[in-house]
């Protein structure tokens, strides 16, 4: 799948930007130069999907749409759509290491109006680009504005609160509120037309760049999201639209009662009915938005835990088995070969492993996992594969300095010995960290932003089961610099991970002669 390449992790909203939250603003582009300037052929990133409650990019509110929040507002101002006192005169936050999503949802949106006020008033609306993304993305861009123009009439509320016509979906209550909220409608699309031009506007200047885009898709949708409303039939939802169970995972050494995630699960026999419409529609729009996916929870495809509705643990689920094989064959049937990345992380099971090897994808290694008592981690470069892909973390990691900080010293002894570090200094074993990983055979090796500039936990993007305080940093403007780029570059070209130009059939056939 990859020729030993390598990649930085890095979200959107993890940018420099002006506006309070990193966006495809000019800041992007330059990440980009920095990331052809340091010899990695991939950026990865979270999400694309528009956060809800908990500013999780992983409780998207729509499966399809994109982030608002990553919209460029100078390429709005210097199209005429804004004014720079507009932007200046909103509150998008105080610290330029943080991101404040209270101040993001209070102005993001209604700068966004401002702007679709003036697209309106020029007539933008009757353009052929415009109109061709409606009609492009009519499969699921109608249904968002609609839940986007409930969720205002109910000031919030979560759609299975609506009343029962809009809740349901009746005919006469999707017609009235297309008239009634008929501006509010059109603005959503309009909001996700300018996401769609700009992210495709930056992915082609990342291909001049040779950089692809890794994307990420969760698993599970929101229970409180477009998809449930919209698509009940692919869900376990009783007759009155309430779910019958919900996700979660089982008991374990880490959790007495398990985890409640609260995820409405998929209906996979009629799904399968369906021919899967659903999910490989949501495959292909993906496509859209990036070149590489990484699919969360990939082993729930093989099986998945789930918890009758309304309890408040995990204890009383049960194991059901997932879709296997015989989705991926639909969607290959369907979209052809996927270039996918499965996030195998977690408890490895037999069947799991073989459906992994079986669809061919690259599955994860993540080094931080690999340094326990035990010494001998599945993670352990030494039982690494060529088609994998290695990290020294994720977003739900903490950075490597603040992991090496916190191990014990048993294991940080083991780790020390087991990549032949001798520094001390807890910056330069970072480094030596990430050189374990570029010297992985993994064919693809990707590393986090924070580890390469040696930072703390205060740079951690997510702790799984907290609140309050993820998804939230920021870099520095101005902070990355050319010598960085080099010493990256230097490790890419040591361990044979440059990008490299794609061989012609002919000069491939010569080559077996």
């Amino acid at each position: 799948m990859y020729m030993r390449e390598c990649g930085i992790l890095f979200p959107v909203s993890s940018l420099p930007s002006r506006f309070g939250i990193g966006c495809f603003s000019k800041e992007a582009y330059e990440f980009v130069d920095f990331l052809h300037e340091a010899g990695q052929s991939y950026w990865q990133v979270l999400p694309f999907g528009p956060t809800g409650f908990g500013d999780s990019p992983y409780q998207c509110v729509s499966a399809f749409a994109g982030n608002p929040y990553f919209i460029c507002l100078e390429d709005l101002i210097e199209e005429g759509l804004l004014t720079w006192d507009e932007c200046n005169h909103r509150n998008f936050g105080e610290d330029q290491e943080r991101v404040d999503y209270g101040a993001m949802y209070n102005n993001r949106l209604a700068v966004l109006r401002t702007a679709f006020g003036r697209f309106r008033e020029r007539g933008m609306e009757q353009a052929d680009s415009y109109q061709a993304f409606l009609k492009k993305e009519s499969f699921w861009l109608e249904d968002y504005a609609l839940y986007m123009a409930f969720k205002e009439k109910y000031e919030g509320k979560a759609w299975f609160d609506w009343e029962e016509a809009d809740r349901d979906r009746e005919t006469g209550a999707l017609q009235t509120i297309r008239t009634e909220s008929a501006e509010t409608v059109a603005f959503f699309c309009f909001v996700q037309y300018v996401f769609d031009r700009q992210l495709r506007k930056l992915r082609a200047y990342a291909a001049e760049k040779k950089v692809k885009i890794i994307g990420d898709i969760p698993f599970y949708v929101a229970l409180d999201s477009v998809d449930s409303w919209a698509h009940p039939e692919a869900f376990k939802f009783d007759k009155d639209l309430v779910p019958t169970v919900v996700a979660g995972c089982p008991p374990d050494a880490h959790s007495a009662t398990g985890q409640l995630w609260g995820n409405p699960i998929y209906d996979w026999k009629k799904m399968k009915k369906a021919g899967y419409s659903w999910w490989i529609n949501r495959i292909r729009r993906s496509y859209e938005m990036m070149d590489v996916i990484r699919i969360d929870h990939f082993i729930g495809f093989d099986s998945y835990y789930e918890i009758p509705y309304g309890d408040e643990t995990a204890e009383n689920g049960t194991m059901q088995k997932g879709p296997g094989m015989a989705f991926f064959r639909a969607l290959k049937k369907e979209l052809g070969d996927l270039d996918i990345i499965a996030e195998d992380l977690g408890e490895i099971t037999p069947s799991s492993e073989k459906l992994l090897q079986d669809t061919g994808f690259p599955g994860m290694k993540v080094l931080q996992y690999a340094f326990d008592w035990t010494e001998s981690s599945y993670y352990l470069s030494y039982n690494h594969i060529k088609n994998c892909v290695v990290y020294t973390g994720t977003h739900d990691n903490t950075t490597t300095r603040a992991w090496i900080e916190e191990l014990n010293d048993r294991d940080r002894d083991f780790a020390r010995r087991f990549i032949n570090s001798e520094n001390t200094d807890y910056g330069r074993f970072v480094w030596d960290f990430i050189r374990e990983a570029y010297r992985s055979v993994a064919d693809l090796c990707i590393i986090p932003l924070q580890d390469y500039l040696v930072k703390g936990k205060e740079a951690r993007i997510n702790e799984p089961g907290t609140l309050g305080t993820n998804w939230q940093w920021r870099l520095i403007p101005n902070y990355l610099s050319s010598d960085l780029a080099r010493s990256i570059y230097g490790l890419a070209k040591l361990y044979g991970r440059l990008p490299k130009e794609p061989v012609k059939e002919k000069e491939q056939e010569a080559a077996k002669k």
